[in-house]
């Protein structure tokens, strides 16, 4: 394994929160580096069963080779689907880091780093089939403006998203560092750093449909869990946090959770504990992990 592929977020904090039973059947659904699988699998005796998930052909490169491991390729969002050909239905614990890896970060030719030139892609899986020159490049006013303001909460989303409709009419935006240094003149130079990173955020958002397939996998959580069984997420930005901190609160994305006649509500889980940050020490190691925000739930 490459050491410097990723460095995993809250390592002990999350693995803890899954309570492991030694026998159980777990699943984590962003593989990775492979840190968080490792540390699940020395708590897993000769019977206990772990399935991780990676749509990134790179991360196969830190295949564990181990009886009790499976990796498989695929988006999380279709988590019941690949589990059932592996015979699974129910599962003891359930791990999601939504991060994007160091490895992608610090990989120019992905097109996800502000910092390095590359062609602009973003994609997390290589079959995916829209990447970030066609929203760049093909995107109306509108929709660029949306995705930013949207996804990056950039209150500032109709003028960057009318500089990148002016620039493309000269010639098409075919590279990240195009794509920062487009921006140059209209942002300050004390927020050009957080602005760009959100843009970028949002158009990678867009690309991969990241929210809808957040989504899709806490919906399915519901019934892959047994009674009892956690459900572990690192998030890091606000829409994230908000999708996994409303599910677990209220079974759902927006608003609150029916009543019956007697005000009790039908929830699928209960949160432990509250949240978690990143401690100083590990920010100071790991920088990345400033943002991270974990929440662990129990299904009822």
């Amino acid at each position: 394994m490459k050491t410097t592929y990723h460095k995993p977020v809250m390592l002990h904090q999350a693995v803890q929160g899954l309570k492991i039973n030694p026998d159980g059947v777990y699943v984590d659904v962003t593989f990775g580096g492979g840190g968080h699988s490792r540390a699940i699998l020395n708590q897993l005796n000769t019977s206990g069963k772990l399935f991780a998930f990676d749509q990134d052909q790179a991360a196969f490169e830190n295949q564990i080779e181990d009886d009790r491991f499976k990796l498989i390729k695929g988006n999380f969002a279709d988590i019941q689907r690949h589990l059932r050909f592996y015979g699974i239905k129910i599962v003891d614990g359930i791990l999601a880091d939504f991060g994007v890896s160091s490895h992608q970060f610090n990989s120019g030719e992905r097109g996800f780093s502000t910092r390095f030139e590359g062609p602009l892609d973003m994609r997390m899986s290589d079959s995916g089939l829209l990447d970030a020159n066609q929203v760049v490049n093909e995107y109306s006013l509108e929709e660029l403006r949306f995705v930013l303001k949207q996804y990056g909460e950039l209150r500032n989303a109709h003028n960057l998203a009318s500089a990148i409709v002016k620039e493309r009419t000269t010639a098409p935006i075919s590279t990240t560092q195009a794509l920062v240094e487009l921006f140059s003149p209209i942002i300050p130079k004390h927020l050009f750093n957080k602005i760009i990173a959100q843009v970028f955020q949002a158009i990678r958002i867009e690309v991969n449909n990241e929210l809808d397939v957040i989504k899709s996998f806490l919906k399915q959580t519901v019934d892959l869990l047994k009674e009892n069984g956690r459900l572990v997420c690192i998030s890091y930005h606000s829409l994230e946090d908000r999708l996994v901190k409303n599910f677990i609160r209220e079974g759902k994305f927006e608003g609150f959770a029916a009543s019956d006649l007697y005000g009790n509500k039908n929830l699928p889980f209960k949160k432990v504990g509250g949240l978690i940050t990143p401690t100083a020490e590990e920010i100071k190691e790991n920088s990345r992990s400033r943002s991270g925000k974990l929440r662990i739930a129990v299904r009822l």
